[in-house]
């Protein structure tokens, strides 16, 4: 999407992703509240890795890219947490993949987090900045 845009416009044009991986099997943002439901379970008391993706585009061409792989481990928790997780969140859940935001009440799930935190919510923000500052895009 970045190069496509950025074959139209001026200046630079970021994109970002992220995806889920749990060993073989990946995750992308759930659809409903109960896929949403169904990945929290599948992920309880296992470790996960997401992979965010960034890259800044010009001219119809790739300029910059950056991955970063956090690796996440769920605390296993009851059923009545669950529940009263997905209360709170609602549909929330189905923005974000595995369906919890670590900047909120979803920090609870969790037990070890290693990794960049910015990576995890999905922009690699010190790596982009650098390469910003480097392109004078932001002053250093």
């Amino acid at each position: 999407k970045a190069l496509k845009i950025s074959s139209t416009q001026n200046g630079l044009v970021i994109g970002c992703d992220q995806m889920l991986s749990l060993g073989e099997e990946a995750f992308d943002k759930p659809k409903d509240i109960a896929e949403a439901t169904a990945q929290l379970k599948k992920l309880a008391g296992k470790t996960h890795i997401l992979e965010t993706a960034i890259v800044i585009a010009e001219g119809g061409q790739l300029v910059w890219r950056n991955l970063a792989r956090p690796k996440l481990t769920m605390r296993m928790f009851s059923d009545r947490f669950l529940g009263n997780y997905i209360e709170k969140m609602g549909g929330s859940l189905c923005s974000t993949v595995g369906g919890y935001q670590l900047e909120g009440v979803g920090s609870q799930l969790f037990e070890k987090i290693e990794g960049d935190y910015f990576s995890i919510l999905g922009l690699p923000l010190l790596p982009l900045m650098d390469y910003l500052r480097q392109r004078q895009a932001l002053l250093s």
